[in-house]
């Protein structure tokens, strides 16, 4: 596993500290994959919500989408927060 620098690392953290974030990115490594509809049902936000926060988690390099089909499905990439997520015990 790669080693990352503090700063990003704390962008990291920063992305994550949204309970919505979160919920995303449990969710996402819990299932591995999800498209923007399933998490919109999930999450009962607007879409345009839950794809503000998808576009943070991108940006801090958590997730990434790629094209299923018709749609834009989005997993966890970032091996490290998996890491970290999975050692935590979050209820949703």
């Amino acid at each position: 596993m790669k080693k990352i620098k503090c700063e990003e690392m704390s962008e990291i953290f920063k992305a994550l500290s949204h309970p919505i974030r979160l919920k995303i990115v449990c969710g996402l490594i819990q299932k591995k994959e999800c498209n923007v509809t399933k998490m919109v049902t999930h999450l009962n936000m607007p879409q345009p919500n839950v794809s503000q926060h998808i576009n943070i988690l991108k940006n801090a390099n958590i997730i990434e989408g790629y094209r299923k089909g018709n749609e834009i499905c989005y997993k966890v990439t970032n091996k490290i927060v998996e890491k970290i997520i999975e050692s935590l015990e979050i209820e949703d």
